[in-house]
């Protein structure tokens, strides 16, 4: 496991480039990369790539198999919330990223005036993506690309990032020899696909270059301009952490599903300390990561921005949460009682049993995702159980 903010092989590109379609998955590459290569040059070139930049950025590059053997197993955690949030929110990151707010205190301002992005939301993303900046990768990204880009999966996908890659080398943003990070191809202290890079990178501190490798300004403007991008709403929060009651209606538990604060509180929903939760109409979605027994959120629309930055629901609260530790709120409450969850083998086999019941609950691969979940919550139903999403080691016994 590298030491990234998230390790292993490249959480946030499992996770953002997840969306791209499964098929092809075992697709075997039989052409030849040289070749192939070649005619990407001359379209680089065509596209208004610089000749020199395309000559230096793709010097000696090599098919690396290994590039391909990790995107085909790169699989994201199967961990319980509870474990992940409580090794990524960790004492370290707490007091770092305290540290870092009051040290660039004016250009977090700043940046908020502009853009209305606040600095605990910049600051969580940039601690989990590569702990503020130390561990950004060292792989070269034009080399990793080119495997990618050639790679029979997801070609497409791949092609587009490589073009923008030459293209910050060509407007001058980053040298050939800078351009490093993980195996998929992120750049920058907060992970930007090259794409973003181009579409988003912000020269904060008038240098001429949108360094998001060693620029603090660039880099939080550049994060805070991208999340605006994607819909972030000034002044609203993201995330709440709240108490359940131990009875109510557990289906209404679902992003899918927004209802006003006055529903909430009139089922039972209080604040994390317990007093009554303000019953206004600020609507918000119910999260129950590891169902009715453990911790409780309220989500709002800002929250939806995190699932748009990463596809993963664990990641995505983890990340609001730890946003709401430097806005100034308290250790994450458990929950009413400890949570039995499932192994991956288990969490395989559950997801086999839905889909002979008819299921759709996507790849089987022991991650518990959205699909997962709302086929889980629909056989609750159907065996009269609290719908609370989230399969235990009991409910499995039953579907057995």
């Amino acid at each position: 496991m590298r030491r990234f903010g998230l390790a292993g092989a490249s959480f946030v590109a499992a996770m953002v480039l997840s969306g791209a379609a499964q098929a092809g998955y075992d697709c075997r590459n039989t052409g030849n990369f040289q070749k192939w290569l070649s005619a990407f040059k001359q379209e680089a070139i065509a596209k208004g790539i610089s000749r020199d930049t395309v000559a230096r950025g793709l010097a000696g590059v090599v098919y690396n198999p290994s590039i391909v053997a990790k995107d085909r197993r790169q699989g994201v955690f199967a961990q319980t919330f509870l474990k992940f949030s409580g090794r990524m929110v960790s004492n370290n990151r707490l007091k770092r990223g305290a540290k870092l707010k009051r040290k660039y205190a004016r250009v977090f301002a700043s940046v908020e005036k502009q853009f209305g992005v606040p600095a605990p939301v910049i600051l969580a993303f940039w601690a989990l993506e590569t702990d503020f900046g130390a561990f950004i990768g060292d792989m070269p990204t034009l080399k990793s690309l080119a495997t990618m880009a050639y790679d029979c999966r997801r070609p497409e996908l791949f092609r587009t990032q490589l073009f923008a890659a030459l293209r910050i080398v060509d407007r001058g943003d980053l040298r050939v020899d800078q351009m490093v990070g993980p195996w998929a191809g992120e750049l920058g202290q907060t992970q930007f696909l090259p794409q973003h890079y181009i579409d988003f990178a912000v020269d904060y501190d008038g240098d001429g270059r949108r360094d998001l490798l060693k620029s603090v300004p660039d880099v939080l403007a550049s994060t805070a301009n991208y999340l605006k991008s994607l819909g972030w709403k000034r002044n609203q929060p993201w995330l709440q952490e709240v108490r359940v009651p131990a009875r109510m209606p557990w289906e209404q538990s679902s992003l899918a599903i927004k209802l006003p604060r006055s529903q909430w509180a009139k089922w039972g929903v209080a604040r994390a300390n317990g007093k009554a939760l303000k019953a206004d109409g600020l609507r918000a979605s119910l999260l129950l990561p590891m169902g009715r027994n453990g911790p409780a959120f309220l989500s709002y629309d800002n929250f939806d921005i995190y699932l748009e930055w990463n596809k993963s629901l664990t990641y995505g609260i983890t990340a609001g949460y730890l946003a709401t530790r430097y806005a100034g709120a308290g250790r994450l409450n458990k929950g009413r009682a400890q949570v039995q969850s499932l192994n991956l083998s288990q969490a395989k086999r559950l997801q086999r049993l839905l889909v002979r019941r008819g299921y759709d609950v996507g790849k089987i691969d022991g991650i518990i995702g959205a699909k997962t979940r709302d086929a889980v919550k629909a056989v609750q139903k159907k065996l009269g159980l609290p719908a609370d999403s989230y399969p235990t080691p009991d409910f499995l016994n039953r579907l057995l």
